[in-house]
């Protein structure tokens, strides 16, 4: 009844709870190492009275995940939403379940990574770029591609009107998954159009190139990834002396995908969105919550390993198919990385929102 004001301490409700439940395993952390011989003690006391028939349930320690660059204590999550750091408990940021799947990770990524770390009674870090390599390889085979410009500067094809014919738009296809599984049905292809004017990468054009720079600079030929091999022939600026357009000629019957298109020889492709037809898209770059690989080891405040560079806002162009992108569907940027249509704020054909998930390669140490 109610006279004797008693709850049963965790190492005592502990084992009764297992044995009730006819647990075999009873798996937890390293720090329950010392809890095992009174957990083995109860059992038998429990066979002894009758009250439990053998065998009676075992308990496996196991060293905990501890993963670079992450915190998983509850209370100092909780923190980081109740003082404002993230926007939620789903932030993608968050190494929580929601947060994780918002940034774009599959369970396929989460239980590749649990096959691959392994289990151990050693106390250990794993690298978060584990947890990267993992996502890439399960969504390399799915994620559909798409050309983006996440840092775009005009180039307009002077020749375009003489050669092509006034306000031609012509219209390209490339494939959605270039490789997809054995036994997949290839998805259709993806279309969009070239014109006068299309939106590239601003880093794609160098006026004085560096040593080794094999895209756009005064006198040099590239091919627009699925268009046409262009000449730059210089760029536009503004008063400030900053680069407001790139200029290149179109040379003719070098299609992608047509007959003689690959006689004219390029060292580079590079990306591309047109103007006609390009959609304005917010990307947010995620990157990692804490700049300190292990930020509350060692009696660290964790809130002083804050990465204030954990998320950029940008204003992008995308390619039309990605605009009729689902919330939660996944896509690879080419050059850039995978991207995830942002679960919350991302709608189909109107409002485009998209969070980096993962690059295509660990940039983190350059």
């Amino acid at each position: 009844g109610d006279k004797w004001c008693i709850y049963p301490m965790y190492t005592f409700a502990h084992p009764i709870e297992d044995a009730l439940e006819q647990i075999t395993h009873s798996i937890c952390t390293l720090e329950f190492e010392d809890q095992r011989p009174f957990y083995d003690w109860l059992m038998a006391r429990l066979i002894e009275g009758g009250l439990l028939s053998a065998p009676p349930p075992k308990q496996y320690e196991f060293a905990r995940l501890n993963l670079t660059y992450v915190i998983t204590s509850k209370r100092k999550l909780a923190a980081l939403v109740y003082d404002h750091k993230v926007s939620g408990w789903d932030d993608p940021r968050m190494p929580t379940i929601v947060g994780l799947r918002r940034r774009g990770y599959t369970p396929e990524s989460l239980r590749l990574f649990a096959d691959r770390i392994g289990v151990t009674k050693s106390d250990s870090w794993i690298d978060y770029s584990t947890l990267e390599g993992c996502l890439r390889e399960d969504l390399e085979v799915k994620a559909h591609r798409g050309m983006a410009v996440l840092n775009p500067v005009k180039l307009v094809l002077t020749n375009w009107d003489e050669v092509m014919g006034t306000d031609h738009l012509e219209p390209c296809t490339q494939p959605a998954l270039p490789h997809p599984p054995e036994g997949v049905e290839p998805p259709p292809p993806r279309h969009f159009t070239i014109g006068k004017e299309v939106w590239i990468e601003r880093e794609d054009f160098e006026e004085v190139p560096p040593k080794g720079y094999k895209r756009l600079f005064p006198g040099n030929k590239v091919r627009l990834k699925g268009g046409y091999v262009i000449e730059c022939t210089g760029c536009a600026k503004d008063a400030a002396g900053v680069i407001t357009e790139v200029l290149a000629t179109v040379v003719p019957d070098t299609k992608s995908g047509t007959p003689g298109s690959d006689l004219v020889k390029v060292k580079a492709a590079i990306t591309w969105v047109g103007v006609a037809n390009g959609v304005p898209a917010e990307v947010r770059l995620y990157d990692r919550l804490f700049s300190d690989a292990q930020p509350d080891a060692g009696g660290k405040d964790f809130l002083e390993c804050l990465n204030p560079n954990s998320l950029k806002v940008i204003s992008a162009f995308v390619e039309p198919s990605l605009a009729n992108a689902l919330p939660d569907q996944k896509f690879q940027f080419e050059r850039h990385g995978y991207f995830v249509a942002d679960r919350v704020d991302h709608v189909q054909g109107s409002k485009p929102v998209f969070n980096l998930a993962v690059g295509l390669k660990d940039s983190w140490g350059k």
